[in-house]
């Protein structure tokens, strides 16, 4: 995420956009690997994955999530301007801070 919030700093809007995705992508990952200690390998699973995220976290986590996806397209795709960035850099930031929370609380 600081990464993210570095790329977005400097007008690099698709990197700090993957840099996002990547975050969520991989705080997903690591919530399930310390929950279950599954791996989750496709982006099936990771969209499966973060409604059992949702139900005990909340449900702010499905709209991190969809800021996440959106940033993914981004990328790829150039649509997004500096604020949809912005937001779902902050969104995602909640996400994997939340993760972290819960993960060294309890442990791997």
């Amino acid at each position: 995420m600081e990464e993210a919030g570095e790329e977005l700093g400097r007008g690099n809007l698709r990197q700090a956009a993957e840099k996002t995705w990547g975050a969520a992508a991989l705080a997903v990952k690591a919530y399930a690997y310390w929950r279950e200690g599954k791996g989750l390998a496709s982006h099936g699973e990771l969209w499966s994955y973060k409604s059992v995220m949702a139900s005990e976290l909340g449900e702010w986590v499905r709209d991190a999530w969809g800021s996440a996806v959106h940033m993914h397209v981004c990328f790829y795709e150039g649509w997004c301007d500096k604020g949809d960035v912005g937001r779902a850099v902050k969104e995602v930031r909640r996400l994997v801070e939340e993760v972290r929370k819960k993960v060294y609380s309890r442990g791997l």
